[in-house]
């Protein structure tokens, strides 16, 4: 019997037996504080374990009681708090849940380009102050946007944004394995960020953090950006330096920005970024949609069957790399 703890998310009866309908697999609820909810022992005798949004220091503490734990499975799609150094020691299989999330990602990412180039804040704006005042707006196809990390969510960004005729160039770690199905995206190396920003219109930030990724966006890089541009940033809130981008949009270096992620979370109601001129603030809610659970726990049950019939797994984490 494969024991396989989950904590960190919220698994419902229905949800439980689904995954033990693959067959010889036993789900045990372990808390978000580490604790396990049944005998210690299915922990020592647990080969994987799924995890949620907790904290690393909680991860650790979980694999430290799990001697004959092979495999960490993330419901989410960055891995910062769980390629740890414990982590790393063990050699453990790291999954992920990329491709979980891209669809939505995507989708908000559009419709905050779209927002942009139409001149939606404004318009909302205008109506508060019953000021009757039309804009003209950009076409998407006469923009271009600057996709800063062209993995999973990069990639379906570059799609959607395909039939609007929008240009897109993007910066990517191995810029030799082409654009994938997006064929007209400008692909350049992770040191022509200076180019892109320069380039676009609209900046995308959608690169894993990592250790070398954190700060990658700061008063060096918003400066390099058009008077005119944007940046959104749906990753991590530590590849964005918040200070700085506080100065940019004060001082007017460049038009506006849109936030979906910070370095705090929530975003506490006497945070100095909600008094920002031209800053959108969503609470990290560009992920969300009524197809996730579905998808992410397709994705499990399948890397489930593929583990007990010795195949290889989908969406293997690089540890050294980070994502």
């Amino acid at each position: 019997m494969l024991a396989t703890p989950l904590f960190g998310v919220p698994i419902a009866g229905d949800l439980a037996r689904r995954i033990e309908s693959v067959g010889g697999v036993r789900v045990v609820a372990v808390s978000p504080d580490g604790l396990v909810h049944e005998e210690e022992e299915i922990l020592r005798a647990a080969e994987v374990l799924a995890r949620g949004n907790i904290p690393a220091s909680v991860l650790d503490h979980v694999i430290a009681r799990a001697p004959r734990l092979r495999w960490v499975h993330s419901f989410l799609a960055g891995v910062d708090r769980v390629v740890t150094p414990l982590t790393r020691a063990r050699n453990l299989t790291v999954t992920n849940a990329r491709g979980v999330f891209s669809p939505p990602i995507a989708e908000y990412v559009v419709m905050m380009c779209l927002a942009i180039s139409r001149h939606l804040p404004q318009l909302l704006e205008l109506q508060r102050e019953r000021t009757w005042q039309p804009l003209q707006g950009t076409e998407l196809g006469g923009i271009t946007v600057g996709i800063v990390g062209f993995g999973s969510i990069g990639q379906e960004i570059a799609a959607r944004l395909g039939p609007f005729g929008t240009r897109v160039i993007a910066t990517r770690r191995h810029p030799e394995r082409g654009p994938g199905d997006s064929t007209k995206v400008k692909l350049l190396p992770l040191d022509g960020l200076d180019q892109l920003l320069g380039e676009a219109d609209i900046v995308v930030v959608t690169a894993p953090l990592t250790d070398e990724t954190a700060g990658l966006i700061g008063a060096a890089q918003l400066q390099q950006m058009r008077e005119s541009g944007w940046l959104i940033n749906v990753a991590r809130g530590r590849l964005l330096d918040e200070t700085a981008l506080r100065a940019a949009l004060e001082a007017g270096w460049i038009a506006g920005a849109v936030l979906d992620v910070f370095n705090d979370e929530p975003l506490p109601p006497d945070s100095p970024l909600y008094g920002v001129p031209n800053l959108l603030i969503t609470p990290h809610t560009s992920w969300s949609s009524d197809r996730v659970q579905e998808r992410s726990l397709d994705l499990f049950i399948d890397n489930l069957r593929r583990y007990r019939a010795g195949e290889p797994l989908a969406n293997i984490v690089d540890l050294d790399a980070g994502y």
